[in-house]
C-alpha cells in the first residue's frame, strides 16, 4: 500500500516556475514506478512525466520535455515535479501515481498505476 499527497500547486503568472512535491508513507519510491498526470476540466488525465522504480529512465511528454523535470529524493521518500517557463496551457490538476511491484520500465498509462494522489491545483496566467 502505498499513500500519495502531492503539495505545491498554485497561481504563478506565464514564464514562472513553480515547484510540486509528492510525499509518500507505505511501501517506498524506490520500490514503485511512479508518474506524473494531468487533467484539464471535461478531459482525459494525461501523462506529464514518468519514472521506472530504479530512476534511470525518465520520459517527457513533448508538451513539457526541456520545460519540466522530475527530481527524486529517495532520503525522504519524495518526488518532485520542477516546472519551468510555464504556459496557460499548464493549467490543470496535476496528480502523482506509483504502481507497485513494477518491472524495470517506463509506464506510461494512467491504468497502469494503482496509487494516486488527491490532486494539486496549478494555475498559469497570461
Amino acid at each position: 500500500q502505498v499513500h500519495l499527497v502531492e503539495s505545491g500547486g498554485g497561481l504563478v503568472q506565464a514564464g514562472g516556475s513553480l515547484r510540486l512535491s509528492c510525499a509518500a508513507s507505505g511501501r517506498t519510491f524506490s520500490s514503485n514506478a511512479l508518474g506524473w498526470f494531468r487533467q484539464h476540466p471535461g478531459k482525459e488525465r494525461e501523462i506529464v512525466a514518468a519514472m521506472d522504480y530504479s530512476g534511470k529512465s525518465t520520459y517527457y511528454a513533448d508538451s513539457v520535455k526541456g520545460r519540466f523535470t522530475v527530481p527524486r529524493d529517495n532520503a525522504k521518500n519524495a518526488i518532485s515535479l520542477q516546472m519551468n517557463s510555464l504556459e496557460p496551457e499548464d493549467t490543470a490538476v496535476y496528480y502523482c501515481a506509483a504502481r507497485g511491484r513494477p518491472y524495470g520500465r517506463i509506464y506510461y498509462t494512467a491504468n497502469d498505476y494503482n496509487y494516486w494522489g488527491r490532486g494539486t491545483q496549478v494555475t498559469v496566467s497570461s
